[in-house]
């Protein structure tokens, strides 16, 4: 059966939890894992606009939620693939910020030694598996992911995250298609802002609640409010434990809101500054700030030291990356396949 909520009302925030099973130590995570991503991203913005490297590159200031919440509600063991609004996914999982900025840098102490940039993080230790540059490619790979450990009979989940823009790709489908035929252990999740690159939901699709668009699979889906840690792990909580049961995968469509263009070369003309505003209302750090001042789990004076912690972690990692060497042209060569000698002779 099919769970739905209504769309997130803009200004609003409201949500289904008042956020009573969560403790202290959680909200103060939530705080500093936000903090950490917007003051990165606010950091490369700058850096980008002064040239200090080029590419694409997409911010995620204001979805901060998504990354918080999931990653509370999830195991280290369980994979991520997204992607490439992606330079925060790493720094939740626990990515030294230093490597996450060399990476933007093209430098060789960054997380793909320079060669994946903006579009492309990966950290293996951590289960990151991606950051990929084609819209909606990385489907396919997470429900392939998600097949491989199913067959090694291991006990994880893949998160497989896109835009709202990414579900328009054909492979979606036949994603869903094979997932729920095989009931694979994979969560979809839509990050869904609203605009993909520049064009509502609205105008795009006869569908506007997108946690149905799985129903003729019979894929279970639920609509979430993204703008709120506690709404968005229980959410992927619940999806969790559904998929962990062997019931194959659970679609989640979480409401955003990007504040930032959808790259950095965005003239963002198809909305207005009062909409942003209006998001702002909701911002999901005020949030969380809100919480642990009104519980006294802490004071003004201790949230500023968490974010000029921060600042001073982003400004360290800037320093890093500008000190570091950068990616040789002999480096495109490596890394490119892994070879292994084969369990039988050769011909």
């Amino acid at each position: 059966m099919t769970t739905k909520t209504a769309p997130v009302p803009k200004g609003d925030k409201s949500g289904k939890s008042a956020g009573a099973a969560f403790g202290k130590d959680t909200y103060l995570r939530w705080f500093k894992d936000m903090m950490l991503m917007r003051r990165f991203e606010e950091k490369t913005g700058q850096l980008y606009t002064m040239q200090k490297f080029g590419g694409f590159c997409h911010l995620y200031i204001g979805q901060e939620a998504i990354l918080a919440g999931m990653v509370t509600a999830i195991r280290p063991t369980d994979r991520i693939i997204t992607g490439y609004r992606d330079h925060a996914h790493p720094l939740v999982l626990g990515t030294p910020s230093k490597n996450v900025m060399a990476e933007l840098f093209g430098r060789m102490t960054g997380t793909s030694k320079g060669k994946g940039g903006s579009m492309h993080y990966f950290d293996k230790q951590r289960n990151l598996f991606g950051g990929h540059g084609i819209v909606g490619g990385q489907i396919g790979l997470g429900a392939g992911i998600a097949f491989a450990d199913k067959y090694r009979g291991e006990d994880h989940v893949t998160l497989c995250m896109m835009g709202d823009g990414a579900i328009r790709q054909g492979i979606l489908h036949e994603t869903f298609n094979m997932a729920m035929t095989w009931k694979l252990p994979v969560i979809f999740i839509i990050e869904n802002n609203n605009y993909a690159m520049g064009t509502s939901v609205e105008r795009t699709s006869n569908v506007h609640d997108l946690s149905t668009i799985g129903e003729s699979y019979d894929m279970p889906g639920l609509g979430v409010n993204g703008m709120r840690c506690e709404d968005v792990h229980e959410a992927i909580a619940m999806a969790c434990a559904h998929v962990r049961a062997g019931n194959g995968p659970y679609l989640l469509d979480i409401k955003t809101y990007r504040y930032k263009g959808h790259s950095m070369s965005d003239p963002q003309k198809y909305r207005t500054k009062e909409e942003v505003e209006e998001y702002k209302k909701q911002d999901p750090i005020e949030g969380v700030r809100d919480t642990l001042l009104a519980r006294k789990w802490a004071s003004e004076a201790d949230l500023e030291r968490i974010d000029e912690a921060v600042k001073k972690e982003v400004e360290e990692a800037v320093k890093f990356a500008e000190e570091s060497p950068m990616a040789t042209p002999d480096e495109l060569y490596n890394d490119v396949y892994f070879e292994k000698d084969y369990p039988f002779e050769k011909d």
